[in-house]
């Protein structure tokens, strides 16, 4: 155990955190504007997948790493019209429709990779970028200022959607619409306009999730996410609804994976137990959940399709 507690590994496995939990916060991001207005998306994790998939089709065959992150955000902003379709224009019960979808995602993506590829080949992964200046700081440098670009895009959107929120008149009709569709309705606020941008957001921001995680290792694999998007999902009642929250939440859960992986490597957790580690960031998660997120009240029509006369 001591050799885990000396400034290279501690550096190294905080900096891994930090990138294992940018899916989680690109995801759960999106998913928290979605959720605010009223609109609960469980395909996250099939939305994951299948831009996953994209970005790494488009990586093998042009090794062009910008057109496989633009790949993947198209595809899930593809996935968020077909959701939000569903789920507001044809008023789809949500959970439903969102199972639907991750199970769309699923398969399409096991499909799609069996046929167009075969073996799992490796791609280039993102490399990391030094900001000048900060990534020369002693421990803090590689820790937070020497990631890739989608890390730092990630973590640069948490301010940005709080504002966005909490100062913006979009923001205002987004809580209406999760809050009090009737009365904003009333206001000449379009609430199926509303809830179909933040569904978009969401879904483009799904499968930016799922271009970083494909991105972090450079392969796909079959159910590459492993249940990540219901993970973030999760995240997002963890987080309050809030944008900081909700970072709070993905920081824990990849601190906790880079803490397990680090442990692994290292041989502190014998290879008989390795499986059971793993789950470690899932149960803490949980546990997290029932000790924070009752603690919020969510949308009070999460969930809700929304009648004209309701």
């Amino acid at each position: 155990m001591d050799q885990f507690f000396t400034s290279s590994i501690l550096t190294a496995t905080v900096a891994s955190g930090i990138a294992l939990a940018t899916p989680f916060l690109l995801a759960s991001l999106g998913e928290t504007m979605g959720q605010r207005s009223g609109v609960i998306n469980l395909g996250v994790d099939g939305i994951m997948l299948l831009s996953a998939f994209a970005s790494y089709y488009v990586a093998l065959r042009s090794g062009n790493l910008l057109l496989a992150v633009l790949a993947g955000a198209g595809v899930g902003l593809l996935m968020g019209i077909a959701t939000a379709f569903i789920s507001v224009t044809l008023k789809a019960e949500q959970g439903i429709s969102g199972i639907g979808v991750y199970l769309f995602g699923l398969g399409l993506s096991d499909l799609l990779f069996v046929k167009l590829v075969g073996t799992p080949l490796p791609i280039a992964s993102l490399d990391s970028f030094r900001i000048p200046l900060l990534s020369q700081i002693p421990l803090l440098g590689p820790m937070f200022f020497q990631q890739t670009v989608l890390v730092y895009f990630a973590f640069l959107l948490v301010p940005v959607v709080t504002f966005v929120l909490n100062r913006t008149t979009y923001g205002v009709q987004i809580k209406a619409a999760g809050e009090n569709p009737a009365a904003a309705d009333s206001l000449g606020v379009s609430v199926a306009r509303i809830r179909w941008s933040t569904v978009l957001i969401g879904g483009t921001m799904a499968g930016l999730a799922g271009a970083s995680l494909l991105l972090y290792d450079g392969i796909f694999q079959q159910n590459l996410t492993q249940s990540e998007g219901f993970i973030a999902v999760a995240l997002v009642y963890f987080g309050g609804w809030t944008a900081w929250g909700v970072m709070g939440g993905s920081l824990l859960y990849g601190l906790v994976g880079a803490v397990v992986l680090a442990w692994k490597s290292l041989g502190i957790i014998p290879l008989s137990a390795s499986d059971l580690a793993a789950t470690a960031p899932a149960v803490l998660t949980v546990l997290a959940l029932l000790s924070v997120g009752r603690r919020f009240r969510q949308p009070a029509v999460l969930g809700k399709p929304y009648e004209r006369g309701d």
